[in-house]
């Protein structure tokens, strides 16, 4: 069970937002790459990075800022926003990445997703982003009448890694994570998922212990790890299932 850091992307510096709604940034570090150390040197095995410019814009924006955290850190890194072609994907992939994440081209592409996976085999994972259920696109600006299950069936058997589930309204407000749509999730498709969105607290953390969790691969926590709400420590302990059972 992996627990992801988040360092999300606005303007060359790490932000978190609430509900996905880019004027509701908070800025908590000038300097992304030393974020990436900071989550490293507390023992984070992986990396989950967005460009937020880029999903709205449709392409990479805070490319310098990604290129100096894959300097500053040996941890594999997972990117999405913005990346929409082949040809994106093989380029962060030479620079460096270890996965890159697809959303909004795997609703209106989904060919080019599956294309992906088979050129670059277990480097490529689907965002699903959701509000009410249904799957949102372009930097979560624009709602799809598709829903999250049927997105996620699409690709079944093409060889993704990952599929990162975000709940939109739970998102930067630490509300808690949505865990029966996730589980549902996790048990409808064969691909591991990844939990996102309202990470809250340590109660979160050990909620991922649980038996009915032990599908999905992992959780992204953002502003919860920023505000000093969940001890990186601490919950990295319980995931490696030191001293769980006296929380539980």
């Amino acid at each position: 069970m992996i627990l992801f850091p988040a360092i999300d992307l606005k303007d060359g510096k790490c932000v978190r937002l609430k509900h996905g709604d880019m004027a509701t940034a908070t800025v908590y570090n000038d300097d992304p790459a030393a974020q990436a150390r900071a989550f490293e040197e507390q023992g984070f095995e992986w990396l989950h990075v967005v460009d937020l410019n880029g999903a709205f814009k449709g392409q990479s924006v805070n490319s310098a800022a990604v290129g100096a955290i894959l300097k500053a850190t040996k941890k594999p890194v997972q990117l999405g926003g913005g990346i929409r072609t082949l040809a994106q994907i093989e380029d962060w992939l030479n620079r460096g990445l270890a996965r890159v994440i697809l959303g909004t081209v795997a609703v209106r592409e989904p060919e080019l997703v599956k294309e992906a996976c088979r050129a670059f085999p277990g480097k490529i994972a689907v965002g699903i982003d959701a509000k009410g259920g249904k799957v949102a696109v372009e930097g979560w600006a624009e709602a799809s009448e598709l829903g999250v299950i049927e997105l996620a069936k699409k690709f079944e058997g093409a060889g993704v890694a990952a599929i990162i589930y975000t709940d939109i309204d739970r998102d930067g407000v630490l509300s808690g994570i949505n865990w029966d749509a996730t589980i549902d999730l996790a048990e409808a498709v064969s691909i591991p998922v990844i939990a996102s969105g309202g990470l809250a607290s340590i109660a979160d953390i050990v909620r991922m212990t649980m038996p009915d969790a032990r599908r999905l691969e992992g959780a992204i926590s953002g502003r919860a790890l920023y505000d000093g709400r969940i001890d990186p420590a601490e919950a990295l302990a319980i995931l490696r299932g030191e001293g769980a059972e006296a929380r539980t």
